[in-house]
């Protein structure tokens, strides 16, 4: 059964007018029951993640601090999202929700969070809408564990992974990918395992062909025992903050081409949902509500 994290905590109220959609964490889950893609079985409900865990990605001053609400105002202002105690709760919630995914993901084939690919936060900060890095966190419990030794994240947000590129620099056990929108943030890229700058306005086709000649033999070259992927909907032409020409349907053909690559490895893959900033909410729901239709067709 495909398992997916979800807490009500994860739609956190913002100030009126703020550009994100953090609709769409209530509506995401609401679209999948109402449509018979998903049923209240296939959802479960995060709690809080150890703290040794967040120190095993992020700095402990910089967790203590985060925990304890004291980030000076360019921190605050530099995560996008006003700082308060529930706002904590709901990063540390979500991280929780990919750890998680991660044992279901290995029982299973695959997991999914409603949200979480916070891959802006870095090891000593956050910043983007991003203030604890699920999939790191994700990919240091694997190791901790025993339950991974190698791991390939496949970030195909618009927005290159920084943080995540950061976190992992120095380390050969987990191997990063961005494949991303060139003209987009953040504009001062960091260095991935592997960058792939795609052209602004590029359109389905070269998209599509970018990934098709890459993914595959990518996978066979890292060889990992487990797989982290990043399915941001904001690669479509609508999104406000990207600068890229993709359709909906194009968007699900990179979907249903990259999870295909994941189930015929055989090796077991956690998706969180990065991000997606159409003006039209349906938009966004149905873009991303298209990566949970597949992954149920072609996995269960």
């Amino acid at each position: 059964m495909l398992k997916i994290a979800y807490h009500p905590i994860y739609k956190h109220p913002l100030p009126e007018g703020h550009r994100f959609p953090m609709e769409k964490y209530d509506l995401l889950p609401k679209q999948l029951l109402h449509e018979g893609t998903c049923t209240e079985a296939n959802f479960f409900e995060p709690g809080f993640p150890e703290e040794k865990y967040l120190k095993a990605v992020h700095t402990a001053a910089y967790v203590d601090n985060l925990k304890k609400l004291n980030l000076d105002r360019k921190a605050i202002r530099k995560n996008g999202f006003p700082l308060s105690q529930e706002l904590v709760d709901r990063e540390q919630i979500i991280a929780q929700g990919t750890i998680l995914g991660c044992q279901y993901a290995i029982e299973n084939g695959i997991s999914f969070n409603i949200a979480g690919g916070t891959h802006h936060a870095y090891s000593d900060h956050g910043e983007a809408f991003c203030l604890l890095n699920d999939q790191a966190i994700g990919a240091r419990y694997l190791q901790a564990k025993g339950l991974a030794q190698k791991i390939l994240i496949v970030d195909l947000d618009v927005h290159q992974g920084n943080g995540t590129a950061e976190i992992f620099q120095e380390d050969d056990s987990v191997f990063t990918f961005s494949m991303h929108g060139a003209g987009n943030y953040p504009f001062k890229k960091e260095v991935s395992d592997l960058d792939i700058a795609v052209p602004d306005k590029s359109d389905d086709r070269i998209y599509l062909a970018l990934l098709k000649e890459t993914l595959p033999g990518l996978i066979k070259k890292v060889n990992p025992d487990f797989i982290f992927y990043l399915s941001g909907v904001d690669i479509l032409e609508t999104d406000k903050l990207g600068r890229l020409s993709c359709t909906v349907e194009g968007c699900k053909e990179r979907d249903r081409f990259a999870l295909e690559c994941f189930r015929d490895s055989e090796i077991p893959v956690q998706v969180s949902m990065g991000g997606g900033y159409s003006p039209q909410i349906k938009t966004i729901i149905d873009a991303h509500a298209n990566t949970y239709r597949l992954a149920q067709a072609l996995y269960f």
